[in-house]
Formats: C-alpha cells, structure tokens, sequence
C-alpha cells in the first residue's frame, strides 16, 4: 500500500466511523476504497468488519449518557444480536460471493420507508395499546427480537445500512426517543462487528495495515459522530437516515450492473 493509498483509507476510516455513530452504512465508504486499493473482496470485507469495531465502541461511549437505564434491553437485544452476527459470519465464508446482492437494496429501501413513517407507526402503536389497556413490550415483543436477529445475520455477513435496519426496527417497536435508540443501534452493532471480526482472525485472511488505518480512523470518526449526531433534532436525524439510507442503495444497484 503506497502513501496515497494508506491516506485514502485512513481517511475512508474517519469518514465511516462518523457515519456509523449517527446513522450507520460506514461501510459503504471503506468497502470500496479497499477494494480500489487492491484487496480481494473477502479480504476487504473481513479487514473492514475488524477495522470498524473501535469506531462503533467510541461511538456508544459517546452516547453513552443516552444508554441510561438500558441495561436489561440491552444484555437482551445484545444476546440476539451476538447469536446473528455469527451466523452472518458463518454465511459469509459459506455462501457464494453476492448471494445477498438482489435481496439487500429492497431490505434497505423497506427499512427507509419504516423510518420516515416511525413517527406515524409509533403513535398508532401507542392507540391500538391504549384501546386494550396494554403497555408497550420493555424490550419490544418477539417480532422486534426476530427482525434483530436477522439484521444482525446481515450485519456479520455484509453490514452495510444494518445501523438504518436497526433503527427501523427499533424505532416503531420501543417507547423511546430517536436518540436514546441510536444510543442502543451503536452498541448493538459494536456487538455484531466485534464478533464477527474476532470469528474472521480465525478462518479468513486479513490484511492488518488496512485493518489499523481504518481502526485509527474510525476510533477518531466515532468520536467526531457522537458529538455530532447528539445535537441533531430527531427530524433532522430522520433525513440523514434516509440520505444515506439511499445513497446506500444507489451505491449497491450500480455495483451490481
């Protein structure tokens, strides 16, 4: 890797553990620079889910005032999340190379349309369970423990927009505001990467010069995305979900013809 390139990707780095903290897809900024710089497909993936692991950890520190009281939803979306994220792992050296591509611009587009309604569902959740005198679900239901488990499967298989996944599900699913749910989507995909990085160091090839340029940057970008993302209104949080959620799809359907 010559100078230029390791700047490149130090900088894909930052830029994708920014991204992440706030809203997710960080991938889609590293993934290809690796792949421009010369790396094999799998390699480039397997470097990347390890490289991007210190920027999600910074990241939930960064929220970390937002993850109050949420412990016990935590350990329990966190079991889910860690039993899917194996299992996306175990896909990825399993399954052929693309086996997900068709399937993953439609998933992503499905979870923006949830985000943008969130609002709107949340509510008619909340009247549905006034009219039976029910409460909401503290850890939100098995269909909010089935969808995470999924998505997590995806995060270890691919990851890129599992933080827009998360957050569609969680958001018309739990009684909580935006932010203290990206609180939670933070730590939650720290949980997914970490153990599919640590199952890569041992069945796949990594290339570790990459693997440390995008942990220092995404470890700065983790940092910067907490600072900035905490300050956005819930609104503005929305739009940049959904920006990126598309861009993520654009990015996908023209890697693919």
């Amino acid at each position: 890797m010559s100078p230029a390139e390791a700047v490149a990707v130090l900088a894909a780095g930052i830029g994708a553990g920014t991204i992440n903290t706030i809203v997710g897809s960080g991938t889609l900024i590293t993934f290809p620079v690796l792949l421009a710089v010369g790396l094999p497909p799998v390699t480039a993936n397997v470097s990347n889910t390890l490289g991007l692991v210190p920027g999600s950890v910074t990241g939930a520190i960064g929220y970390r005032s937002e993850l109050g009281g949420q412990r016990a939803r935590l350990l329990r979306l966190g079991l889910v999340c860690l039993v899917g994220g194996v299992t996306g792992a175990l896909l990825l050296v399993t399954l052929p190379s693309g086996a997900f591509d068709a399937i993953v611009p439609v998933l992503i587009g499905i979870a923006l349309v949830l985000v943008v309604l969130q609002p709107r569902l949340a509510r008619a959740v909340q009247a549905r369970r006034d009219r039976a005198g029910t409460t909401a679900p503290t850890h939100g239901g098995p269909v909010l423990l089935l969808g995470m488990l999924l998505a997590s499967a995806y995060g270890g298989y691919f990851g890129a927009a599992q933080g827009v996944l998360y957050l569609s599900l969680m958001g018309p699913l739990l009684d909580e505001p935006l932010q203290r749910i990206n609180g939670m989507k933070n730590v939650l995909a720290a949980t997914v990467n970490g153990v599919a990085a640590l199952f890569f160091i041992f069945v796949a090839h990594m290339d570790w010069a990459a693997v440390a340029l995008i942990a220092t940057g995404a470890t700065i970008g983790g940092l910067i995305g907490a600072r900035v993302g905490r300050r956005l209104p819930p609104a503005a949080l929305r739009g940049l979900i959904v920006v990126v959620g598309v861009a993520a799809i654009v990015q996908l359907i023209i890697k693919d013809t």
